[in-house]
């Protein structure tokens, strides 16, 4: 039986519109909405955008302040730190699983991505790179096997595309990243589970570097518009 199509309600697309500037960088981490200003620019009533501030903060990306506002997610080093923890133990555990189950996926999906990020640094794009490292990632949930991996992923998987869009823009970071993301097709391609395991770990776990104090950086609060 055929599903029937409907059109994505209001809050759908104001939360999906509000969730792509966070994770793009449109919005600085820390910053203020304003309810008011977001409704006029997206030209919709208040209801809507106040229910997509309910489902982004059940997300992680917003923060709501009683008395204080709305605020986009910014992290303090610690919470970072913890955040990169979630990270490690729900990628290597579905890396794993996957080299075991579908090792030929996994470094089918995993090549193809690599030679599009390949491609996206040759003619310099990085929006487009950061957009297949989010992919490249998911690719391990994907090939796992484990459903339930995934979706305890997808409860952090927007807050790190929202940071990696910030984070990898720094050159030397971004480069560095590059090279462990080919390293790591080759250690899957090998199918050299205990490599890959310490590329990834690497990869995800790295805690210095201007990248990782400019994601803990406070910002100066102000909202949205101004």
């Amino acid at each position: 039986m055929k599903s029937l199509d409907r059109p994505k309600s209001l809050t759908e697309l104001v939360t999906e519109t509000l969730r792509d500037w966070i994770v793009k960088g449109e919005l600085d981490l820390g910053s203020h909405l304003s309810e008011v200003r977001i409704a006029n620019d997206l030209k919709v009533s208040r209801t809507p955008v106040r229910e997509a501030i309910n489902r982004l903060e059940i997300e992680g990306l917003l923060t709501v302040r009683p008395q204080r506002g709305t605020f986009v997610f910014c992290l303090e080093p610690d919470e970072l730190a913890k955040l990169c923890d979630a990270r490690v133990c729900l990628e290597t555990t579905a890396m794993a699983a996957a080299i075991q189950t579908n090792p030929e996926r996994l470094y089918a999906s995993l090549l193809d991505c690599a030679t599009r990020m390949t491609d996206a640094r040759r003619r310099d794009d990085v929006s487009l790179y950061l957009a297949l490292d989010t992919e490249f990632h998911q690719h391990l949930l994907n090939c796992s096997g484990n459903r339930f991996l995934n979706d305890a992923y997808q409860t952090i998987a927007p807050k790190m595309a929202a940071l990696r869009n910030r984070l990898g823009r720094h050159p030397d970071h971004l480069a560095k990243s590059y090279r462990e993301h080919l390293d790591l097709v080759e250690a899957v391609k090998d199918r050299d589970t205990d490599r890959a395991l310490e590329i990834l770990k690497l990869h995800i776990d790295r805690k210095e570097g201007s990248y990782w104090n400019d994601a803990t950086r406070v910002p100066e609060l102000h909202s949205v518009g101004d």
